[in-house]
């Protein structure tokens, strides 16, 4: 579902426009709909549900991607489980109504506190990605009492083609373990007595448009469970993580949950363990945006800047990966007069903020007519937007909106300047 429409009023989310957002909370702000997130995880259900899998598999939702606190309740009360990968996401899974034996606990640098809550909230497994960590794991979990859930994440040395950041299932990566070391570290694990083998795990990465390195990962990772149950070893269940991408350009080709999941999940029909995925841009991307307010207009010799109230502080994403985002004007103007004359007085700009680096762009030569007080929406901003937010040049972060119908809810004030050195002293 398209997150815009076009109403009396502009650009709309669900039945608010967005000038009404802006007029309430301000800009910039981040805006997202109750509907399209349903609709997202339903994607998945309805997938897994016309394979004959859904009763045994279990939505994971990567919180990293964004972990409001109105949005993990909304995916709990929907039935997801969590991918997390801080003992801070752990601690907002839980305030958010998160079941604890619905998550699943990944990362290479787990600290032993982090596994100690973890282990005493009853998580349902450690996404465990080196033996230093089996180790370390295998210790807390006796000096607790427990035995450690635990899943190894394997790296399938598959290439995800896709952004070298976001690429982490190759043999130089940083996540999880070699894949022909992954054996021999299966058969240790199995002998430390606070350890207990749950399940397998491999994310090759994110914002993947094609199924097919995905389904090249599966087939490594099936072969590994048939030759640890040769060997005595039965896991409970395969974890195939997340990664599908979703459409960031207009006409841009981007799969369905349905289409992305089948080549896996035709493999792994008739099997007995129960499945596992960590979807995470997938079910938020495309259900928010940016709303941010045309500060200043600077035409130049070579380049025309619209300077706007947003910035690389509140999406970073454009700055980190050279990331495009459409950009789309909000005013009314939906008869085609408007439309002709606002083409006609359409400039390339160079939408950017005003932080003070070069680097600080949210979009770079987007033909729109502007004027300074225009408000802009930059599309497909739930993932990875507020999550990454920082408070660089002292700037408070921005508030976000859930719109449920014609409801407007505040999910998160906007920062006070006074919020940002509340935790700082000076010298005596």
């Amino acid at each position: 579902m398209s997150l815009t429409t076009m109403g009396k009023d502009g650009l709309q989310v669900e039945s608010v426009a967005l000038g009404e957002v802006a007029a309430r909370f301000g800009t910039p702000c981040y805006v997202y709909s109750r509907a399209a997130l349903t609709a997202a995880y339903g994607a998945y259900r309805d997938a897994l549900q016309a394979h004959g899998l859904l009763d045994r598999s279990l939505v994971c939702y990567a919180v990293k991607a964004n972990s409001n606190l109105a949005i993990l309740n909304l995916f709990a009360r929907l039935g997801a489980g969590f991918d997390i990968v801080s003992g801070g996401e752990l601690a907002r899974v839980l305030a958010a109504g998160g079941r604890a034996d619905k998550i699943v606990f990944s990362g290479v640098g787990k600290s032993r506190t982090e596994m100690r809550a973890a282990l005493e909230a009853g998580i349902h497994c450690f996404n465990v990605e080196s033996a230093s960590e089996l180790d370390q794991l295998n210790e807390v979990a006796g000096s607790a009492a427990h035995r450690a859930p635990v899943s190894l994440r394997v790296n399938p040395d598959v290439d995800a083609k896709t952004h070298p950041y976001i690429s982490t299932g190759l043999k130089n990566a940083k996540f999880g373990v070699a894949f022909d070391q992954a054996f021999d570290l299966y058969i240790r694990a199995a002998s430390l007595p606070h350890i207990a083998l749950k399940g397998i795990d491999c994310h090759i990465g994110s914002q993947l448009l094609d199924p097919a390195p995905a389904a090249e990962a599966a087939d490594k990772v099936l072969a590994l469970v048939d030759r640890l149950a040769a060997a005595g070893i039965t896991l409970e269940h395969i974890d195939l993580g997340g990664g599908m991408g979703i459409q960031y350009r207009a006409g841009e080709p981007a799969p369905s949950a349905a289409d992305y999941l089948a080549p896996m999940l035709a493999r792994l029909a008739g099997r007995r363990e129960k499945l596992v995925f960590e979807p995470g841009r997938s079910l938020v991307g495309n259900a928010g945006l940016l709303l941010t307010r045309v500060e200043v207009l600077k035409p130049g010799a070579e380049k025309h800047f619209a300077v706007v109230d947003a910035a690389m502080n509140d999406l970073m994403r454009p700055a980190l990966y050279d990331a495009w985002h459409d950009i789309l004007k909000v005013g009314a103007g939906t008869t085609a007069n408007c439309a002709a004359t606002s083409a006609a007085n359409a400039m390339a700009y160079e939408i950017v903020g005003p932080v003070c680096e070069s680097g600080d762009f949210l979009g770079h030569d987007r033909e729109l007519a502007l004027n300074e007080g225009d408000l802009l929406a930059i599309l497909s901003a739930g993932a990875y937007g507020m999550a990454m937010a920082s408070n660089y040049n002292s700037r408070p972060r921005a508030a976000e909106v859930m719109i449920d119908g014609d409801v407007m809810h505040l999910i998160r004030r906007r920062e006070d300047i006074a919020d940002l050195f509340a935790l700082e002293s000076v010298l005596p």
